[in-house]
Formats: structure tokens, C-alpha cells, sequence
């Protein structure tokens, strides 16, 4: 593909020889135009990353590098702060607190894991990412590897099983964000800042890799997390504080205090932190107490399925607790009268919670032991769980008999779910549903199922 096509310069266009010499801006010390860049997909990425690449005649200053524009970095031939990794640059933001000075960067999780250095090793299921050299002078790497060769926290174990909750995590989350937190980034170097006004500029790259300062268990992740879905991983921009050589005398302080354990607060506290904070309506806490009841109830298809702060399972998880929140108070405040003339939360929490777990139990054995829970298929997956309990709500507004062989007659009304398996494969599922996001697919799939059951699907 010719790449320097879609950055030309209408004069180029025109038949000169050459992209436009003619200077812009900063551009003018390297002999160069800046360009806009048209957007590399279908998000913008390039756009929205970069204010623009620079283009060059051969041989005169910056070069365009296609696989780094949707990060927002031009790469000059020669750098103008006479150093930096191959003469990278990023836009940054500088931010000042007191006498420190740090950077913001917005990395691409490809961007990123290739200018960082792991110190410890990580396993994911099939594969490792070893632990880099450490020089022996460099001293806060060696203070670092020392710190995590010892202690527990970095134990193959639990640095195994965290990595793998961090991947399933990156998994199952898909309209949350999956790195909110910033990565804390480390350079002995010191890096040069290019100010083109409030506070934002290029920051020159160092030219060996980042130590990861925070952040370690979630970049191995993320690595994993793109050998296994790199399409899905693509997307990801990764927020980031970088630390340069100024900030070396408490670089090594703030990874034991960004490090230590920190206490724990008992999952039953958290319930009640949300009902009282966030969740202080009381169709909110209904549906919380539900979903706290699917996440640990023994008979509960959901058991430590859900993923949710505070919990300590090592199960692999299907769907977030918030995702699985939004469906059941979405069910729940359409029937929010209904639930308090029956006799509020204390009689309709165990009532509701019946409804799905029989629900959920005859969707298992509709689709069948071999689909459920199985990673080749999209029944297990946040996209089906959030339809189902749409389905749920349906069947459970159609069919108000008994509770006593619900689950039998549920059971056989969802049996022409068992002829959908393939529909539910993994593989070719984005093309069996096609939508133009998340909220569409659920729809999509909701009115599918149900239609296949022959439940009338409540349309909101």
C-alpha cells in the first residue's frame, strides 16, 4: 500500500515532485509541512492521537513511519534535541506540582508494550513474557528485580493468577473501561519537553525501554490479552505518567508505596459502601442485593462468575458486576410499583433472585453443558448474559405459575435454544449479529432468543 498517499499534500497531488516543502509552524527548522492525517480506522485513531505528521522531500528531515501514526509520534531523521530513542517523539502533557515535573502520555497498548521493560516474569496460559537484563548499573532496576524476586506479591503463584484475573477482565469488559488507572512510567534519562502552549507539547523518547514503576500485572495482561484477541486489544490507548531522570531520588520510594498491600475491606462492607453511596435509591439496592445473591449463592448459575470488586475467586469470570447491575435494574425499575405493593425488598429480593437462577439454569440446559461456560462460544459472554436477562424478564412476565417445576417448564420452552449452538460459536458471531455496537448486539440477540422460544420481546 502506498501510505505517503494518504498523507499528500495538494500540491503533491497536483504532480510536484515531491511532498510540499513549503514550512508551517514548527515545521519550517526541518525543511518540512505538517499534514493532517487522515484517520487510519474507522474511530480516528490518527486523528484524534496526533495534530499532525510531518512530510519531507528524501533526504530533508522527518520521515512519515505508518505503524506509529495512530499513536501521535513523528519521527524526525535527525532529532532536534539531539538525542531520544531512533529521534521519537510523543505528545505530551507536562504537569507541575510543587518543584516536580512529570508528563501525561496516551500510549497504544501495541505502542506501549513495545517501549517498556518487564523486570519480573509472566505467565499467561500458553505462553511467558521473560524478565529483561538488568543492568548493574542501574540501581533502581536492581532495587525493583531485587524487591520482586522476594516478595510475595511477585510470587510466580499469585503473579500467575492475578495476570490471568487482569486478562479476564480485559475480556469481559466491554462498554467499561479497561485501564482507567494510569501506568507509572520510569527513564533514568532525562527527557526533553517541547511546549507548543498550556502545558501541552513533544516529549522526546529515551532511548532505552520505560521501567514499569505501576502497572506491571496489568501490561503483562494486556500483552496476553493482544496474542489472544488483537483486533479487540487494537483499540485499547493506555493512559500514562512518565517519570525522567529529575525524579530518580524517589523513583524507587514510590514503587514500595504504590506496592504495598493494601487493606483489604470485606466484600460484605463493599454492598453496603454502594447501596449507601452510589446505589442509594431503592430500586438500586434491589437490584445490587440481587446481583450479590447470583454472585454467592451456591445454587446460583453466576457464582463467582461475576466480576466484581472484592472478590477473591480464582474463577474465570463471564460478565461486570456493573454490566450485570444495569440489566437486572433495568428489569427491576419497570416493576419497581409492582415490587412494593408485593412487599418491598425484603420479600421480592428472594423472589426475583429464583426467577433468574431458574431462568439461568434452563438456558444452561437448553444450550447444554458443552456450551455453557465454554470459551468457544458466545453464550457465556457478556453480549448473551445481558440478552438473557432480558429474556428473562420476558418469560418471567408471561409465566407467572408456580415456582415448583418452573425450572422444568422453563427448561422446555427455551429447548429450540439447543438448534441455535452454532449460531453461538465464537468464530463468525460478530457477522451473525451484526450491529453497530454493544447496546444494538444485545438487542439483537435478545429479540433472537426470544423469538426462537416464541416470548414476546419487551420493547423499551
Amino acid at each position: 500500500m502506498d501510505w505517503t498517499a494518504r498523507f499528500r499534500s495538494p500540491r503533491a497531488a497536483r504532480g510536484a515532485p515531491g511532498p510540499a516543502l513549503a514550512a508551517q509552524g514548527r515545521g519550517r527548522e526541518f525543511g518540512c509541512r505538517r499534514l493532517r492525517p487522515e484517520p487510519l480506522d474507522g474511530q480516528g485513531a490518527a486523528g484524534t492521537h496526533a495534530p499532525g505528521l510531518l512530510a519531507c522531500a528524501p533526504g530533508r528531515g522527518p520521515l512519515f513511519l505508518p505503524e506509529i501514526a495512530g499513536s501521535g509520534i513523528f519521527a524526525p531523521s535527525r532529532s532536534p534535541w539531539g538525542g531520544g530513542r531512533k529521534g521519537l517523539a510523543v505528545q505530551a502533557t507536562q504537569i507541575r506540582q510543587k518543584d516536580g515535573i512529570f508528563y501525561f502520555v496516551s500510549y497504544r497498548a501495541k505502542d506501549l508494550l513495545g517501549r517498556v521493560r518487564f523486570i519480573s516474569r509472566f505467565y499467561g496460559e500458553h505462553e511467558q513474557i521473560p524478565a529483561s537484563h538488568v543492568a548493574r548499573d542501574d540501581d533502581i532496576a536492581q532495587f525493583i528485580s531485587r524487591i520482586e524476586r522476594t516478595d510475595r506479591a511477585f510470587q510466580r503463584g499469585l503473579s500467575r493468577a492475578k495476570v490471568r484475573q487482569l486478562t479476564n477482565f480485559y475480556e469481559t469488559a466491554v462498554t467499561q473501561p479497561a485501564i482507567p488507572g494510569t501506568i507509572l512510567l520510569y527513564t533514568s534519562e532525562k527527557l526533553t519537553f517541547r511546549a507548543s502552549g498550556d502545558g501541552v507539547g513533544s516529549l522526546s523518547e529515551p532511548e532505552s525501554k520505560f521501567l514499569i514503576i505501576d502497572g506491571q500485572h496489568r501490561l503483562a495482561a494486556l500483552h496476553f490479552y493482544m496474542q489472544e484477541r488483537p483486533n479487540d486489544a487494537g483499540t485499547i490507548s493506555v493512559p500514562c505518567m512518565v517519570f525522567d531522570g529529575r525524579a530518580e531520588d524517589f523513583a524507587a520510594e514510590m514503587f514500595v508505596i504504590i506496592n504495598s498491600t493494601p487493606t483489604r475491606i470485606n466484600k460484605s462492607h463493599l454492598i453496603d459502601l454502594y447501596e449507601r453511596v452510589s446505589w442509594a435509591a431503592p430500586d438500586r439496592k434491589f437490584a445490587a442485593r440481587l446481583v450479590e445473591r447470583l454472585y454467592g449463592e451456591g445454587d446460583s448459575p453466576l457464582r463467582y462468575r461475576i466480576n466484581r470488586l472484592g472478590g477473591r475467586s480464582q474463577r474465570d469470570k463471564w460478565v461486570l458486576q456493573a454490566e450485570l447491575f444495569n440489566e437486572l435494574h433495568r428489569w427491576v425499575r419497570g416493576r419497581w410499583r409492582s415490587i412494593q405493593l408485593a412487599g418491598g425488598s425484603t420479600k421480592e429480593v428472594p423472589r426475583y433472585y429464583a426467577v433468574v437462577r431458574d431462568f439461568l439454569r434452563a438456558a444452561r440446559g437448553a444450550f447444554g453443558d458443552e456450551l455453557w461456560g465454554n470459551e468457544a462460544y458466545m453464550v457465556t459472554k457478556p453480549v448473551t448474559i445481558k440478552a438473557l436477562i432480558r429474556v428473562c424478564a420476558d418469560l418471567a412476565r408471561e409465566d407467572t405459575g408456580p415456582e415448583e417445576g418452573r425450572e422444568a417448564r422453563w427448561t422446555q420452552r427455551l429447548a429450540p435454544w439447543t438448534e441455535m449452538a452454532e449460531m453461538f460459536l465464537e468464530e463468525g458471531f460478530y457477522e451473525r449479529f451484526p450491529a453497530r455496537g454493544e447496546v444494538e448486539r444485545v438487542a439483537r440477540v435478545h429479540r433472537d432468543l426470544a423469538r426462537a422460544a416464541k416470548i414476546e420481546a419487551r420493547k423499551d
